[in-house]
């Protein structure tokens, strides 16, 4: 188990690299704009991709 965790957790960090890899720009503009918005939709946001996460997880084990 702790293995799957552990490639899991490696390949989340080689997905979350390639944006700033390929586009640091877009990336920065991104971040400036997550900042401005209020706590609310950044939960709202991060629930969903949470619920989004575990059904893709769920669909593929």
């Amino acid at each position: 188990m702790w293995n799957d965790l552990w490639a899991a957790l490696a390949l989340l960090l080689v997905i979350e690299g390639i944006a700033p890899f390929v586009n640091p720009g877009a990336v920065r503009r991104m971040m400036a704009t997550l900042a401005q918005m209020d706590d609310r939709s950044l939960r709202i946001a991060g629930l969903v991709s949470m619920l989004a996460g575990v059904a893709l997880l769920y669909w593929v084990r």
